[in-house]
């Protein structure tokens, strides 16, 4: 679909793009299935009526354009961000009209739509609001301005009202989260985009990239001596990728120079079953890790095989049973609905496995096809594969959830998201990933160290957030990692000073 301005502003295109991709998806785009023949989409921004127009014209036989689904609003203001959601909103009335759809998430093409949530919630809290008054104040945000489903509005409100019981007792304005990214995977996965590296070409050049991330720990834990550490996250990558001997010598010297008094979390994402042994799982073991992940992403051997991972099935109920018999009592479990050739079938399988298996949490992924990865770099290759995922299949992994006594607890979305759906984090009591959380919902400093990693820095009054990034590359991390510490030393200065 070609979207065409009939404005010299560009300032809101990039939100319109996100929203008809969200009815006229990328994958069906580039493979030009399509039954309705849009050729513009037009926008006009009358400003001195301020009137904003948007309608569809269509390209007729005799070459001319035939205007339909002309829809027509009043901007009451020249805020930027009322003018913005005003155009999604006739966007979506009009695109909405024209393909008889209806999107469960609206016009929300964020990634973060518990935000909105908790926002009004906690607002409401302070106004002294009674529960009833701010599920309907967040209902009616929701539902009538940004054209949110019942569904996916009782959603957010659960979560929003679960994180924010969760997160009682952290501490934003003192305190703060550790994040550790490992860069390495056993493989590369078909849908993946994060920067990350075959272990098997970089194990020579792994203790020097543990050097240089425990320099960075040395110097980084000294700017937060006076703060609270309340979390700490091993992502990556696969941070099991690594020797025990090498984690070991990471979780000493966090051990050694950060103070875990007020310490409520201590996740690694183990991740692929193929990283996990029993030495890897005893020296987590051994520096009190409370929470690993073990993530299968599906339960059917022949999708494993197509999205490149190199385990069986089998592989991972024996690193799943390995960790519970060494004492793990808090583990994830991570799955992508929407993988190439599964059906609603392919994933209650997968769904009934968990049950075997009694996970203490999951999260259920919706596939998004980025740029970066292999299944939309070579897409030619993979265009006989179908890509699934609908509200019946979300509500199913709900069921199987319900069944194993969780409840949703964390959720957020992506660009390119399979059937226009979100991620959702399912947790049994007291078993929350808090780190999840707080990474969405942005209220708390977050020090970030590695290859990749993002600090955010969230000050405590007026929602500001600064960022400062890693090199992305593993061997770039290595050489420059002087200059990454000097930067991150100033960043950290200078946020300190306010």
């Amino acid at each position: 679909m070609k979207t065409v301005f009939n404005t010299d502003e560009d300032t809101y295109r990039y939100d319109v793009e996100m929203l008809v991709n969200s009815f006229y998806p990328k994958r069906e785009n580039d493979d030009n299935i399509k039954t309705d023949m849009i050729q513009h989409l037009n926008i006009v921004i009358d400003k001195e009526n301020n009137l904003i127009s948007v309608w569809v014209e269509e390209k007729t036989d005799k070459g001319n354009g035939s205007i339909s689904c002309k829809t027509e609003g009043k901007c009451l203001s020249c805020d930027k961000k009322e003018i913005k959601n005003t155009i999604k909103q006739l966007v979506y009335k009009t695109l909405s009209t024209y393909t008889g759809k209806e999107l469960p998430w609206g016009i929300l093409t964020g990634i973060r739509p518990t935000k909105i949530a908790m926002a009004v919630l906690e607002e409401g809290y302070d106004a002294n609001k009674t529960d009833g008054q701010i599920n309907k104040s967040i209902e009616s945000l929701l539902k009538d301005y940004y054209y949110v489903s019942d569904e996916k509005t009782n959603l957010a409100i659960d979560i929003a009202r679960r994180e924010r019981e969760i997160l009682k007792s952290i501490d934003y304005k003192d305190g703060y989260s550790l994040y550790i990214g490992i860069p390495f995977c056993p493989t590369t996965c078909l849908y993946c985009s994060f920067t990350s590296y075959p272990i098997g070409m970089y194990r020579e050049k792994a203790d020097r990239y543990v050097d240089c991330l425990i320099k960075e720990i040395e110097v980084c834990s000294k700017k937060f001596k006076d703060k609270k550490l309340n979390t700490i996250y091993f992502g990556g990558g696969t941070p099991t990728t690594l020797s025990a001997d090498q984690l070991k010598r990471i979780f000493a010297k966090i051990e050694e120079v950060f103070d875990f008094t007020y310490l409520q979390e201590y996740t690694v994402e183990a991740g692929r079953p193929d990283s996990i042994t029993e030495d890897r799982l005893k020296a987590l073991k051994d520096y009190n890790i409370t929470r690993i992940s073990v993530n299968p992403q599906t339960m059917k051997q022949e999708t494993l095989d197509i999205i490149g991972r190199k385990h069986s099935v089998d592989d991972v109920r024996k690193a799943f049973y390995l960790a519970r018999g060494l004492g793990f009592d808090n583990i994830n479990m991570d799955f992508i609905a929407g993988l190439p050739n599964e059906s609603i079938d392919d994933v209650r399988n997968t769904m009934e496995e968990v049950l075997k298996l009694n996970p203490d949490s999951m999260t259920v992924h919706s596939l998004a096809i980025k740029r970066a990865a292999a299944l939309n770099i070579f897409k030619d290759k993979y265009k006989e594969m179908t890509i699934e995922n609908n509200v019946e299949i979300m509500e199913l992994c709900q069921n199987y959830a319900e069944m194993l006594n969780m409840k949703p607890y964390y959720m957020y979305r992506q660009k390119n998201m399979a059937g226009n759906m979100e991620n959702v984090g399912y947790a049994k009591d007291g078993k929350a990933g808090i780190y999840n959380i707080l990474i969405m919902e942005e209220k708390q400093t977050i020090l970030a160290l590695g290859a990749g990693a993002v600090t955010k820095y969230v000050f405590p009054y007026g929602g500001r957030i600064e960022r400062c990034d890693n090199v992305k590359n593993a061997d770039q991390y290595m050489d420059r990692i002087d200059e990454m510490i000097v930067r991150k030393e100033k960043f950290i200065d200078t946020c300190n000073m306010g």
